[in-house]
């Protein structure tokens, strides 16, 4: 059996609740900040604990957010890193197409001086081959009229000769390869000669004529063979950069640059059919025109002298 004064204990209680809701529901109606008081009052006490979880809290929410981030950022960096890579590609491709188109040009304009028939082909690869050490591959063959023992040449002149033909590529003998020959004449003076390839973009001169004189700067041009094949006259095949002084010997010597640049081949032209006559010298390059110093003219205009006073 339950005990009153139990009982009459939790009356009490409620009672006494009741009656302090009611005493501060009229307090706060009638603006006395009672509940007000009681929360800042509560929150000045809290303020150090929260502070101090804040400060233990904070760094573990920076090393989460840095860690966000800078997952944000290496994603942003590989992005950028291949747009930049995109970006260069298209650039190197840009610059190889404008030079293709360069040389295209430069071998269209010396083929129509030159009253040529010619086919245009792109450069696939150089290399060398199990016969020779100086070759290239070219992306046209016996389907656009090429045959073996045809002349190549560029925009500045003699590159080679076709050596293998497959029907959509062909192989061409660079003039710089040492088994290849070619027989030339020098422009000043019509004297002719052997031309060996040394390498590189080199040639080797072996003048037939011992009479007649080798100068730096020679222009060479090519003689012709019977039916124009393997080469046809007046291509330009390079200039003299040393002649040897001896005129004992049974033939003079002199080192050649080659017109052509055989190490940065794009655009090759195949001579399928050369001109009825000889071009003679007409197709020798021109050479280059110095750049013109710009002179700076200074006029000095006289002052008037003071005239002498007069006491």
């Amino acid at each position: 059996m339950a005990s009153p004064s139990g009982s009459n204990r939790g009356r009490l209680l409620l009672v006494m609740l009741l009656v302090s809701s009611l005493l501060l529901i009229t307090l706060d109606l009638r603006g006395v900040s009672v509940i007000s008081g009681i929360r800042n009052g509560v929150g000045t006490a809290l303020t150090p604990v929260v502070k101090v979880g804040n400060w233990v809290v904070t760094p573990f929410k920076n090393i989460f957010s840095d860690l966000i981030h800078l997952g944000r950022t290496r994603s942003t960096i590989n992005d950028l890193k291949e747009e930049n890579a995109k970006l260069r590609a298209q650039l190197v491709q840009k610059k190889n197409a404008l030079g293709q188109e360069q040389q295209l040009k430069q071998a269209l304009d010396l083929a129509g001086r030159a009253n040529w028939k010619t086919v245009s082909a792109r450069v696939l690869a150089q290399g060398s081959t199990i016969s020779f050490t100086h070759t290239v591959t070219i992306d046209q063959g016996s389907r656009s009229g090429i045959k073996q023992n045809m002349t190549v040449v560029n925009g500045h002149g003699l590159v080679g000769v076709v050596r293998t033909v497959f029907p959509n590529s062909s192989i061409v003998l660079l003039a710089s390869d040492p088994s290849f020959k070619i027989g030339v004449r020098i422009a000043r003076n019509q004297s002719i000669g052997i031309l060996s390839g040394q390498g590189s973009n080199s040639g080797l001169l072996e003048l037939l004529d011992n009479t007649a004189k080798i100068k730096k700067n020679d222009i060479l041009l090519s003689r012709g063979s019977t039916n124009n094949t393997p080469f046809v006259p007046g291509v330009p095949v390079g200039i003299i950069t040393k002649a040897s002084d001896s005129t004992n010997s049974v033939a003079q010597v002199a080192d050649v640059s080659f017109y052509a640049n055989l190490n940065a081949l794009g655009i090759v032209s195949v001579v399928l059919k050369a001109s009825e006559s000889n071009p003679g010298n007409a197709l020798i390059p021109e050479a280059p025109k110095p750049t013109p110093i710009p002179t700076v003219t200074v006029y000095a205009t006289p002052t008037a002298s003071p005239s002498p006073s007069k006491s």
